[in-house]
């Protein structure tokens, strides 16, 4: 066979040969844009030959600090494209943590949205490496601003050349991206990817059995493209030719609706925060929302009542995916096989509950104290991963000893597996609950709770005991209208007969909001400290 490496500037090359007509619809600050791949792929050209001209060389880092629009998905074909890597960096990190990853990925461009400026302009005198900084924005003028040099984006494109040619001498091997985590204690990990590890990774997202991306689709991205790499869809879909609705910056779920009538948006990604709100503005509005095939929910285990509201109240069709940075992320995708599609819709909905199914290309196994576990749904194991697009090593960072070992990625996701292979998240290593011996899952009670029709968000954490050395605490926000209505005893009646006694949380504490990291998930180490705070608990 031929040894054609497979890159990211190909999958470009691609989209302007075959889908030159299609559009990326664009929302910024100030305008909403329409553009053509022919129009993105001339940008890009553009983009890569300016960057040239700033100095920036291969294997140099670009970093990013950018909303969903046109202009970062740009970069990501322009930084990788010459031989770069393209560096998306969560603005929502704290400022301390930002520092840390831009020095330490070594940045030597920092691409900014406008609005994000006053963020780096803080910071400034504490990164090391960056040369040069870019902001994106639809005003001709440059804003009043301490980096230097400042570059308009839009200038920046006027002086590069069109037909410049995507870099040809690239080892697929090489690194093309960096995402960190979001880590909830130390600093965040640098993941490093390869172009092809990405570009296989855009394959598996086109497979029937999984989101099933195809030319035919308006792909609406909600997950951030700073959250790796918006789960990798902005790649599969300009390879595919889908057409891509970029939300922009401090999206609303009313802008959300309102892009997924205007546009026909068929498939979107975001965590269950996200889908929480959306439910909540679909029910109160009067929206069409016929064009969706798939809602794509990854990021945390998304509850059953939120799936059954989106498929039963609302008629779309919600997709449950599991992976993580580390991950690219696809690992699994939950679906139902052809033979359980008579199922009643109760079991539907408890196996669409699942993480689902590993994706063709990965290997999994999930070990327990005494070794790999059986697959019956029962027994809980840490699941381990290994394939084309899974991370060997963090970069640069001693903690790889802990995750990658003996050729495996160890997630630090306890699970269990089903007879047909189907993986249930249980918990995480560190938030599952030991209470007299025996281990308490608090996803499992969380989705429970949050079946209630009067529970907006639940999140349930541990506190110390003397007897059973930890007992459960549930968290609780309700929907508005329901606090003089609903209280500890109606929610756990209402989960009473799914668990065990043991099992039931000692407490339900009500909150007006929960905690939540960077990427929407909820944030327990800081919602134990609330809690004990409550209880005077001194550690």
């Amino acid at each position: 066979m031929m040894q054609t490496p497979l890159t990211i500037g190909s999958m470009l090359e691609h989209a302007e040969k075959f889908f030159a007509k299609k559009e990326v619809i664009s929302q910024t600050h100030d305008k909403l844009h329409h553009l053509t791949y022919a129009a993105i792929g001339e940008r890009t050209r553009r983009l890569m030959n300016a960057l040239g001209q700033l100095g920036v060389q291969k294997g140099d880092r670009v970093g990013t600090l950018a909303w969903n629009h046109h202009r970062h998905l740009e970069i990501y074909f322009a930084a990788p494209g010459m031989g770069a890597v393209l560096h998306t960096i969560n603005i929502r990190l704290a400022p301390e943590h930002i520092i840390y990853i831009i020095n330490h990925a070594e940045d030597k461009i920092l691409f900014v949205d406008e609005d994000i400026l006053p963020l780096i302009e803080k910071v400034r005198d504490k990164l090391q490496t960056v040369e040069a900084f870019v902001v994106m924005s639809d005003k001709d003028e440059l804003p009043a601003s301490n980096l230097n040099p400042l570059y308009s984006y839009e200038k920046l494109l006027q002086t590069g050349d069109p037909e410049h040619p995507f870099e040809k001498n690239i080892d697929e091997n090489d690194p093309a991206g960096m995402c960190y985590t979001s880590a909830t204690t130390g600093n965040p990990k640098g993941v490093v990817y390869s172009h092809r590890g990405i570009v296989l990774h855009s394959y598996a997202l086109g497979l029937a059995d999984t989101a099933a991306i195809s030319e035919s689709d308006v792909s609406m991205p909600v997950v951030p493209q700073f959250h790796v790499n918006a789960w990798g869809t902005p790649f599969a879909c300009t390879w595919f030719g889908s057409t891509q609705v970029m939300p922009g910056p401090r999206f609303t779920p009313k802008r959300l609706a309102e892009f997924i009538e205007k546009f026909k948006v068929t498939i979107t990604a975001g965590v269950p925060t996200i889908w929480l709100g959306l439910l909540r503005e679909l029910e109160q509005g009067d929206y069409d929302t016929s064009s969706l095939r798939a809602v794509l929910c990854g990021g945390s285990a998304a509850p059953k009542g939120l799936i059954q509201a989106f498929e039963h109240k609302l008629g779309i069709p919600f997709a449950h995916a599991y992976g993580a940075t580390e991950t690219t992320p696809l690992v699994t995708y939950s679906r139902l096989k052809s033979y359980q599609q008579n199922l009643g819709k109760d079991e539907q909905l408890h196996e669409r509950a699942k993480q689902g199914a590993l994706v063709p290309g990965l290997e999994m196994k999930v070990m327990g104290d005494t070794g790999e576990v059986a697959w019956n749904g029962v027994e809980m194991g840490e699941l381990l991963l290994r394939g084309p697009w899974i991370a060997s090593e963090y970069y640069e960072d001693e903690r790889t000893e802990q995750a990658f070992h003996d050729s495996w990625f160890h997630t630090g996701d306890v699970v269990t597996v089903d007879e047909e292979g189907n993986i249930r998240i249980v918990d995480r290593t560190k938030d599952l609950i030991k209470s007299g011996g025996e281990w308490i899952s608090s996803v499992e009670i969380e989705n429970a709770i949050m079946a209630h029709d009067a529970v907006f968000e639940a999140s349930v954490v541990a506190i110390p005991d003397a007897e059973w050395q930890e007992r459960p605490v549930a968290c609780v926000v309700l929907h508005e209208g329901y606090a003089d209505k609903i209280d500890k005893d109606d929610l756990l009646s209402f989960i009473r007969p799914q668990f065990a006694k043991w099992w039931l949380p000692d407490d339900v504490l009500f909150f007006k909001d929960i905690p939540k990291t960077s990427v929407g998930k909820f944030l327990k180490r800081q919602l134990r400290e609330q809690v004990k705070a409550h209880y005077h608990i001194q550690d």
